[in-house]
């Protein structure tokens, strides 16, 4: 058996199971990403990893080397082994990793050793595991594993995608957005080199769950700021869809939910009633700056105003129903004209159409 393949064999095992990490790369490398199960417990400091650069790149490995060895020792060398410990004591199963598996793992499992544990290092490093996670994003099998849920705003996409984890994938909640430009959270979005690597150990469990298909709901290429690495996406433009139907009612109380109700309480209590609600005010008028382009200055301006009329009334007299005046203007106007042109562009790919209760119906009887 090749080394690419055992290393392949451990990968998976490791993301598969949720393997706790300790990351020995300066925090500068961990910042720009890592995985969900990895601890940044540092070899170097940033500045000590400068150091080091810079002697390597002037002197050459061994003067690098022993610069290493002399700005990590001592009390300081102790310190990071006790964590290193501390961790271990706590995750007994861990790896070590550091960028290609090199000097920095090999030197961290020595000390250890010394200290009495034998931890194993990740051959190929955050390198090679990085480039495992890539290349099951770029799959072939993946394509025509894959189903997407299309539906106006507000239909309830996000509702069908939760109801089945078995065979879907949650993209939304993987990129911490919701997907439109009222999506944002409160909590930022990971990197995206981070997104593409949670993605990635999404797609990995689903494939090991060996469900009928890989349900994925129907998104444009960027997902707030995280985007979609194009092979993916290229396969889900080729995939076969099924469409959420709604009535417009239930939308817009749907969305009078996410857009207000959730989205104020959040900021409140967060930041405290009044200091929230002015964060409130702010993500709705950023969430119309926008797409104020897109909408035109007129329109844009038409909907801001409704919206202000409606966060007066919900602040004076805690009524929100004024917001629906808005919400339909922003459906009748932007969201649905633009939906119902993108889907027409799409319907030789489309298998089935019906509310939440006959979808779920029709998913559950392509299981048997």
């Amino acid at each position: 058996m090749s080394q690419s393949v055992v290393a392949a064999a451990v990968y998976r095992e490791i993301f598969l199971n949720d393997r706790p990490l300790i990351d020995l790369r300066a925090p500068v490398e961990f910042a720009k990403g890592a995985f969900p199960s990895s601890n940044n417990l540092p070899l170097m400091t940033d500045d000590e990893r400068q150091q080091v650069g810079t002697c390597y790149q002037h002197h050459g490995p061994s003067a690098a080397l022993a610069l290493g060895h002399q700005l990590v020792n001592g009390a300081t060398k102790a310190a990071r082994v006790e964590a290193w410990l501390q961790f271990y004591r706590q995750h007994p199963d861990l790896y070590l990793y550091c960028f290609r598996g090199g000097m920095r793992s090999q030197i961290s499992q020595g000390w250890l050793r010394e200290a009495g544990v034998d931890i194993p290092y990740i051959v190929g490093g955050y390198k090679g595991m990085r480039q495992f996670l890539l290349q099951t994003l770029e799959a072939p099998q993946l394509a025509p594993q894959m189903l997407i849920l299309s539906g106006t705003t507000g239909s309830g996409k996000t509702d069908v995608i939760q109801q089945r984890p078995q065979e879907a994938v949650d993209l939304e909640e993987t990129a911490n957005h919701r997907g439109s430009s009222f999506g944002k959270e409160l909590t930022p979005q990971p990197t995206q080199i981070n997104f593409e690597n949670r993605l990635a150990i999404a797609i990995l469990k689903h494939q090991q769950r060996q469900p009928s298909c890989l349900l994925l709901e129907d998104e444009s290429h960027l997902i707030g700021h995280c985007f979609i690495p194009t092979p993916f996406f290229n396969n889900m433009q080729a995939a076969n869809m099924v469409v959420l139907e709604a009535p417009w009612q239930q939308r817009l109380q749907r969305l009078l939910e996410q857009y207000v109700h959730k989205m104020c309480r959040q900021f409140c209590q967060r930041d405290g009633d009044e200091a929230g609600f002015t964060a409130f005010t702010q993500y709705l008028y950023q969430s119309i700056n926008g797409i104020r382009k897109r909408l035109g200055l007129q329109q844009a301006g038409e909907l801001q105003a409704l919206m202000t009329q409606a966060l007066q009334e919900q602040q004076q007299r805690n009524n929100t129903a004024l917001h629906l005046e808005w919400i339909a203007l922003l459906l009748t106007r932007y969201y649905d004209p633009m939906y119902e042109y993108q889907l027409q562009q799409k319907a030789e790919r489309i298998l089935f159409r019906g509310d939440q209760a006959t979808i779920n119906q029709w998913l559950d009887e392509r299981q048997i």
